[in-house]
């Protein structure tokens, strides 16, 4: 999804006193459009460097934030927070941390375009619309998954996909300081009908962290891998404004 997919959570906070940001990916251009035609800028992009871009833009903030990220984003978010460089993380329908070990066949069935050919490691590549309407707008009437496939989708690195596949027996990219105790609280979510990153792989992830910080889980029923761009949206960013203001965030 493009950067830009996330502007009604902007918005919405935004009118609930904070300041947004949302520095894209490495690589990312600034529309869609350009996105879908220079694929190759963000081609060969591992979680690390992903990352590592955001604690650079972290650098540059006066005080720490709040990050949110949705699948491999979530992802991201842990690991930010485990480095200690953010005041709260919210990790919408995460992608797997190094250590969780389930394999949903959902997660296997929508994972196999990419991974099922080796020589995607380096490529940016999309998915065609009947894996998008399989991973991601199962939960959402086919037409609403047309119109979110039209409007967001741009190619996306292979490798973050591979490194979280290989993450139980080789390398550490996927990997999360879940023992930090001086980090702020986490919300991590699942939603029910995701295929991609099932609850189980959320809950998996809460289980790894000590239990000395807040770290929450929450399940949103009947709800898929798009339930932040979906018309459902909003339900997911109140209940993380509600989160944080319980956590006086």
């Amino acid at each position: 999804m493009h950067s830009s997919s996330w502007q009604p959570w902007m918005d919405f906070f935004n009118k609930h006193g904070y300041t947004t940001i949302n520095p894209g990916w490495p690589g990312d251009s600034d529309t869609v459009a350009a996105c879908r035609a220079n694929p190759e800028f963000i081609a060969n992009r591992g979680v690390k460097e992903i990352a590592n871009s955001y604690a650079k833009a972290i650098e540059t903030l006066a005080q720490p934030p709040i990050v949110v990220g949705h699948s491999f984003g979530g992802l991201i978010a842990q690991v930010l927070l485990g480095r200690g460089i953010a005041a709260a993380g919210i990790a919408l329908d995460p992608a797997p941390m190094k250590g969780v070990w389930q394999l949903p066949l959902s997660t296997i069935k929508a994972s196999l375009p990419i991974l099922g050919n080796p020589f995607n490691l380096k490529k940016a590549l999309s998915l065609s619309f009947a894996q998008f309407r399989y991973g991601f707008a199962n939960a959402v009437p086919e037409q609403e998954a047309r119109d979110l496939y039209d409007k967001w989708t741009i190619p996306a690195p292979c490798r973050p996909l591979f490194q979280a596949a290989t993450a139980s027996f080789a390398g550490s990219q996927t990997k999360v300081d879940t023992a930090n105790k001086t980090r702020g609280p986490l919300l991590i979510t699942g939603g029910e009908s995701d295929n991609i990153a099932p609850p189980v792989l959320g809950r998996a992830s809460a289980n790894k962290y000590n239990g000395a910080v807040v770290t929450d889980f929450h399940l949103f029923s009947g709800r898929g891998h798009s339930l932040i761009i979906d018309h459902g949206w909003r339900e997911v960013a109140e209940y993380s404004f509600a989160w944080l203001n319980k956590n006086r965030l």
